[in-house]
Formats: structure tokens, C-alpha cells, sequence
């Protein structure tokens, strides 16, 4: 069977790091292209981030389009005060070797949808839909030829962590969230329920840095830094890799609790705009517009992602 090709739409991030990291190592995933939007940092740092991650995995073959330097409609909201200043706050990169290239990000989803057959590309956003969204809106005629669109965003049992309603990615740009969750194209969400169930202990970086790859090294050294963040949440010292349940969910999604729901994004309310509200219970009885993800089983997720990362430098 041949690899399943997929874009990455991301805003590096630690956690953004991880997801690419374990797709690069995964011989089952084509990563066509890394796009970029302003999220975590602003955009010159997650694209610059981008780039620096596909060259710590020996891939500098694989292209990084910058995107949106801010939403469709909010002002941009950063999380430098869980990432650190530069978004990837724990490791230590050289400056990158290849430039971004000259292509708008919106510009490289619209074109190789468009020329890639129906059905072929998987879109995996990690950070805001900006570039998703925008893309949708300047060509309509992309949503059909999108397989599916799998995402770190969201949540609902377990409220938000941007706001007490609304999480992080969805809360910067709830109207380009909006668009993508309205198009139509088959959506697969990997919102906080799911991913605070899956959480690197002490002991599973221990066996990450055991691998003795620059890589796993620099790997572990991000999630050293990110792990101090959230310390008040969790009654252990283990904390959540949230953007590196869409990797997982790509390779493994026996491993995933899941249920079809149906999502729309609260836009209007100032309480609990980016809120994704998901009718767990059907009580609409509104089309299931959505794939959500619950809970995962974490020993089987760390494995995977351990094995993949012994595929890299």
C-alpha cells in the first residue's frame, strides 16, 4: 500500500514538534508539505521552527510554506508563556539551511489540491485553520477533493485551556474553524478530552533520550521545557503531547475512542467564542459533521511514537 499523503498545517510548538517528528519517522505517512500560520509564536518563528524540525528529522527535502501571520477576523493571540519565546523553548537548532519557499501557504493548498486527485490529501491542522479556512473560501472547489481533515483543537468534557469554555487553537481563529467544520469535508477532532489521556511520563522520555538520536535528544529537551507548563492541572508529572494524537490517529485509530457527533463553533458570545460544542448526545439531531476523539489508549500511542522515532537521525 503506498504511504498516505498528507499536508501539515502547523505553529511549532513543542507538541507541533512532536507530530511532525513522529510522521517524518513513519513510513506509512507522506508528508507533502509543512505549512505555517501564526499561532503558538508569531509566524516568522513557527515557520522558521518548521523548517529547523524537518531538518533535525534529515528531511530538508520536505518544502515549509508560510501561511497567515494572524486570523481571519480576531487579533492573534501567542502562547509564548507555554512555548517560550521562540515556540520550540528547550532544544537547541542550528539556524535552518533551506529558505521557506516563495509560494503563500493558502496558495499551496488551493494548487495541490486542485491538481492532486479527489480524495488523495489528508490536511492535519495543529494550530489555527487559518491557511485551511482561507484556502476553502478563495476555492470551494477543494473541499470535495479533501480526504479529511484531522486536527488538534477543541474539547468539550473537559472544558477549554485558552478559555474556560474554549481551547487554544480554535479560540485564536474560531471563524476559520467555523468554515472548515461547515464545508462539508470529512472532520476528525483530537480536541483536549482526547489528548490530556495521552501523557508523557518521566519515565517514557527517559526511554525517548535512551534512543540517543539528535532527535530523540532534542525531542525530549523540548518536552522537558513544555512539560513545566499546565504543572497546576496534573496530579503527577506527567503532561499531554497534544498535537501528536493527529500523527497517531493517522497510523493507529484502533487506539482512539470515537464517536461521530455533530460540532458547530460558538462565534458570537465574548464568554465562550472558539468553544466547540459538541452534541455528544445527539439531542439535535443535526447531520454528524464530525469524528470526535475521546480518550486514547496512551501505553499503545507511546509505543508507536517511540518505534517511529528510532526511524530518525
Amino acid at each position: 500500500m503506498s504511504p498516505r499523503k498528507i499536508i501539515i498545517d502547523t505553529d511549532p510548538g513543542q507538541d507541533d514538534a512532536f507530530a511532525i517528528l513522529f510522521a517524518l519517522g513513519s513510513p506509512e505517512l507522506e508528508v507533502v508539505a509543512l505549512t505555517t500560520v501564526g499561532g503558538n509564536v508569531p509566524l516568522a518563528l513557527t515557520s522558521r521552527n518548521a523548517l529547523q524540525i524537518a531538518e533535525l528529522a534529515g528531511r530538508s527535502d520536505v518544502p515549509v510554506y508560510a501561511g497567515c501571520s494572524r486570523p481571519m477576523v480576531k487579533a492573534l493571540k501567542t502562547a509564548e508563556y507555554v512555548h517560550g519565546p521562540t515556540g520550540i523553548d528547550g532544544c537547541v537548532l542550528p539556524e535552518p539551511t533551506k529558505p521557506l519557499q516563495d509560494k503563500h501557504a493558502v496558495n499551496l493548498l488551493v494548487d495541490t489540491l486542485m491538481a492532486a486527485p479527489e480524495g488523495e490529501i489528508t490536511v492535519c491542522t495543529l494550530g489555527p485553520m487559518t491557511n485551511l479556512g482561507m484556502a476553502m473560501v478563495m476555492e470551494p472547489r477543494i473541499i470535495p477533493r479533501i480526504r479529511e481533515v484531522v486536527l488538534m483543537g477543541g474539547g468539550f468534557f473537559e472544558g477549554g485551556n485558552a478559555t474556560p469554555a474554549a481551547e487554544f487553537n480554535i479560540w485564536v481563529d474560531p471563524h476559520a474553524a467555523a468554515v472548515v467544520f461547515d464545508s462539508g469535508v470529512p472532520v476528525t477532532m483530537a480536541g483536549i478530552d482526547c489528548t490530556y489521556t495521552a501523557q508523557m511520563t518521566p519515565e517514557w522520555l527517559q526511554e525517548l533520550r535512551a534512543l540517543g538520536t539528535r532527535s530523540a535528544i532534542e525531542a525530549a529537551n523540548m518536552a522537558d521545557f513544555y512539560r513545566q507548563y499546565g504543572s497546576h492541572k496534573f496530579p503527577t508529572e506527567a503532561r499531554p503531547i497534544h498535537d501528536a494524537c493527529v500523527t497517531g490517529y493517522l497510523l493507529a485509530p484502533h487506539l482512539y475512542e470515537q464517536k461521530q457527533c455533530n460540532v458547530t463553533i460558538e462565534l458570537m458570545s465574548p464568554e465562550t467564542i472558539g468553544m466547540t460544542v459538541v452534541d455528544w448526545w445527539n439531542v439535535t439531531g443535526r447531520r454528524k459533521n464530525c469524528n470526535v476523539l475521546r480518550r486514547i489508549d496512551a501505553d499503545g500511542f507511546f509505543a508507536l511514537m517511540l518505534e517511529r522515532f528510532g526511524n530518525l537521525p
